[in-house]
């Protein structure tokens, strides 16, 4: 299956956006600065989301040594007990948060197919959105270029 995605011209700033998680944390973007962020917006009735979750987890445990952050982000319309029961029972290694009124997704450039991947480099600055699963080896050079560049 070939993934759908956008690569960006230039950087742009991440929005600053505070994410509520599941386990009653608030992150926002700029408490990431300093690290390499993938932010993750997904739903658990979203099959490719679903299929594409425990490669996620598998590029985070790999990377997160290296300053990789990943917060996976549930649709507004997504039920947060499904939400959590899918966390819990995936064993998830990264933060997951809801958005409850939509507010991330419509600040990330109004979010609307799920999954839709973005990596923010350390400096705080969006290098590349992907729509639809992402081809992990492209995400994996991306990774690599943000991992190695220093704030």
């Amino acid at each position: 299956m070939a993934a759908a995605w956008h690569r960006q011209e230039r950087a742009a700033p991440a929005p600053e956006v505070t994410f509520p998680t599941i386990a009653g944390e608030t992150v926002t973007v700029g408490s990431m600065r300093g690290k390499v962020l993938l932010v993750n917006f997904w739903a658990t009735s979203c099959v490719a989301c679903v299929a594409e979750m425990p490669r996620i987890a598998e590029l985070h445990r790999r990377r997160h040594p290296e300053g990789l952050e990943t917060i996976a982000v549930a649709m507004s319309y997504d039920p947060p007990n499904y939400v959590v029961r899918f966390a819990e029972r995936s064993a998830l290694p990264f933060r997951v948060a809801l958005d409850p009124v939509g507010e991330a997704a419509r600040r990330f450039g109004d979010v609307r197919l799920t999954p839709t991947t973005f990596v923010i480099d350390r400096r705080g600055r969006i290098v590349r959105r992907f729509v639809g699963p992402p081809d992990f080896a492209e995400l994996e050079q991306v990774l690599d270029k943000a991992l190695a560049e220093r704030s």
